[in-house]
């Protein structure tokens, strides 16, 4: 498969000393959908801000589609679509016209910019606000806005930095829906977020940065495979007053309606509900304790400095 975007090597050192990137590697094949994940400070959005141009690297090599951004920088922007974290359009504007604007910086002609505008607004849900200013959207719709904005000269990357943040769920999904159409039309989609279920719902190939180097790339379905235990919430039909045993398996008390389950992979959630059931304990619902991805995610960044923090539990008898 073609490669979309090539990272060797980069490094980043600011004036003041801070050495944000010390040795990123990154490959993205054409028509991806990578999610780049990091705690806040791995260095995420310097890798971004190299990519679109708008922060100089210290060292490292960086090709987008073939075009290295110090020797054809003007041909690689071109190919890039930028949807950043923080809104900086004219909020005083109509939004028409600000993504009309936008495509003239690309040489689009008033026309084909129009149409392109009237798409993405439709697509987006935005049409009907076609003439308010920016300032009077709420913050869902300007973040649908900047998406429109970035695809305004339909690049072939779109790279989307945190776009769902302050977003509510609805929003939130119908935002995904469209970013999936849009990589399913071909686009290739780079995608940072701190919402890790975006990442195992959207993406086929996960990075993880943390410190300033690349620490994992992979498929996200490989990923997911390396975990070895899930934890799982009980919520009871009924209070307890002793703590059920179960030979394997660790079961803690929440609260006297409540038990929190580790199983390992090799283990089967099926065992556990029988045994309650001879206990005479009847579950009402259940549900993960967090989703896979950030278990994996935190198993991999943490470090001595970062305790490991269990729920406090509540002391039951234990049964005998």
């Amino acid at each position: 498969m073609p490669v979309a975007l090539t990272i060797k090597n980069l490094q980043k050192t600011y004036r003041n000393g801070i050495n944000a990137l010390k040795g990123v590697d990154l490959t993205v094949k054409k028509g991806d959908f990578f999610a780049l994940l990091g705690p806040n400070g791995a260095g995420k959005s310097t890798v971004i801000g190299i990519i679109s141009s708008l922060v100089n690297k210290t060292a490292g090599k960086v090709t987008i589609l073939g075009h290295d951004i110090d020797t054809d920088a003007n041909t690689a922007r071109q190919y890039i679509g930028l949807v950043p974290q923080e809104f900086n359009f004219n909020i005083f504007e109509p939004i028409e016209e600000i993504l009309i604007n936008q495509a003239g910086y690309y040489g689009i002609k008033r026309s084909t910019a129009r149409k392109r505008a009237k798409q993405y607004l439709q697509q987006l849900e935005l049409w009907e606000k076609r003439h308010s200013m920016a300032k009077e959207l709420s913050g869902g719709m300007k973040r649908r806005l900047m998406i429109a904005r970035a695809l305004m000269h339909q690049p072939e990357i779109l790279i989307l930095d945190e776009p769902t943040a302050g977003v509510d769920i609805e929003i939130r999904h119908s935002m995904w829906a469209f970013i999936k159409q849009i990589n399913q039309q071909g686009t290739t989609i780079i995608l940072t977020t701190h919402y890790l279920e975006e990442a195992e719902n959207l993406c086929h190939t996960i990075a993880i940065i943390d410190h300033g180097i690349t620490i994992e790339q992979t498929s996200t379905r490989e990923l997911l495979d390396r975990l070895h235990q899930e934890t799982f919430i009980l919520y009871l039909k009924n209070e307890l007053n002793t703590l059920p045993q179960c030979d394997g398996y660790t079961i803690r008390c929440l609260d006297k309606t409540t038990l929190e389950i580790d199983v390992a992979d090799n283990q089967l959630l099926s065992d556990i509900f029988i045994h309650l059931k001879e206990c005479g304990i009847e579950v009402d619902s259940m549900k993960n304790k967090t989703n896979r991805l950030e278990q994996l995610f935190l198993s991999m960044v943490r470090t001595k400095h970062k305790p490991n923090i269990q729920p406090v539990a509540i002391q039951l008898p234990i049964e005998k």
